[in-house]
């Protein structure tokens, strides 16, 4: 197997912009996701329910149509990679043409909170189309391969393991591809933002050390620019002020570590950078509508528990349901 040749900008882009992806994503996630393979033959037409989460559809053999909630149909051939970051409901259904009267598909759910949707994640369309193109996104058709054997071989050792981890970078993958294929000469927007080694320093920085008492100028010394400038461009590509954001990301920590884990008030605050208890909770009201402690109390304040599985797309084996 040969491997493309990556050059080392674009490898120093990927250290400067994955950590803030994955994050991200990470701060997005809802229990675990689900994913099947099945085969169809025409005549075949499936309907998916809007859902509180994301899909995503790879087609390995034969083609079909995606029918999205808005907007005309989409053809899918082989290898193409369809990913609906906010499932908004849509249909599958054979193309009616000879060439696809039998077609298989991999397919998947997440669960992610729509509603602390991380502002790189609302960038996206609301259908993803990576076609199949040699040598385009390895990394990606890596783990559909990867996938789709763990799928076949349902009672492998360690599938409980495997399969959650590679459908938890299918969905980095997914995500990058897309950013790697908007061309570079962007001006403004997430993929500029995660380009510009300035406005990257400091995001890195935010997100490795959100408790730390960040000021505009610190954050400017840390991306090396002029207060003034820092501002501008940083507000010019991601969309917000920088303590804006900042504040954002640091109230989406504390919402995911009150919904996730059992630590004491004080150190959900101190995580989030903030010294007292009560600046903390009258932030966070100010960003979520509730105090902390029903937040941490109501599960419907928080979001859903469990990716549900794709409605109507039957499952080969019980087995091969990563949430098994």
């Amino acid at each position: 197997m040969s491997y493309p040749i990556v050059s080392w900008q674009r490898l120093r882009r990927y250290a400067r912009c994955v950590d803030v992806l994955s994050d991200a994503i990470a701060a997005m996630r809802l229990g675990r996701p689900h994913s099947s393979r099945t085969a169809l033959d025409a005549p075949w037409d499936l309907r998916f329910d809007p859902q509180q989460g994301a899909g995503f559809h790879v087609v390995l053999q034969g083609s079909c149509l995606l029918l999205p909630a808005d907007g005309a149909p989409i053809v899918l051939n082989v290898g193409d990679v369809a990913f609906l970051p906010r499932e908004l409901g849509h249909g599958l259904a054979d193309t009616g043409r000879d060439g696809s009267a039998h077609a298989e598909l991999l397919c998947g759910a997440y669960g992610l909170d729509q509603s602390r949707a991380h502002p790189l994640f609302e960038e996206l369309p609301d259908v993803v189309h990576l076609r199949a193109r040699v040598g385009r996104h390895p990394s990606l058709q890596g783990a559909i391969e990867l996938l789709g054997r763990e799928l076949d071989r349902g009672t492998l050792l360690g599938g409980d393991a495997a399969l959650p981890a590679l459908l938890d970078l299918l969905l980095l993958y997914m995500v990058r591809a897309w950013y790697d294929d908007r061309p570079d000469g962007a001006a403004s927007g997430w993929g500029a933002a995660l380009r510009d080694p300035a406005v990257a320093a400091a995001l890195r920085a935010i997100h490795e050390e959100p408790q730390r008492p960040w000021t505009v100028r610190s954050l400017a010394e840390h991306a090396g620019l002029s207060r003034a400038a820092f501002a501008r461009r940083f507000t010019g590509m991601a969309g917000s002020p920088p303590l804006a954001y900042l504040t954002w990301w640091r109230m989406t920590i504390a919402g995911r570590l009150l919904r996730d884990t059992d630590l004491p008030l004080r150190a959900v605050a101190a995580r989030a950078g903030y010294v007292s208890e009560f600046a903390f909770a009258r932030a966070f009201k100010r960003e979520f509508g509730v105090a902390p402690g029903r937040f941490r109390r109501d599960p419907l304040e928080s979001g859903g528990a469990q990716a549900p599985p794709l409605p109507g797309l039957p499952l080969l084996a019980a087995e091969e349901e990563t949430g098994r």
